[in-house]
């Protein structure tokens, strides 16, 4: 059995920087992020890197789709 890595340490692969950089990117230029990000644009917490605003973008996501 594989070891426990919690979601906060990332155990990457130089790679894996770039490719989430490129996938962070055409998610923040897509319209489905930039309508979720206008729904939400009162929230304090949306005062967030982008990383940060598409990280929860795609938890939100998820968390819709497996409700």
């Amino acid at each position: 059995m594989a070891p426990f890595i919690p979601a906060s340490v990332p155990a990457a692969a130089p790679d894996d920087a770039a490719i989430w950089d490129s996938l962070k990117e055409a998610i923040a230029k897509s319209s489905g992020f930039e309508s979720w990000k206008h729904e939400r644009a009162a929230e304090p917490s949306l005062d967030m890197t982008e990383d940060r605003l598409v990280r929860r973008y795609l938890r939100e996501t998820l968390e819709t789709l497996a409700y």
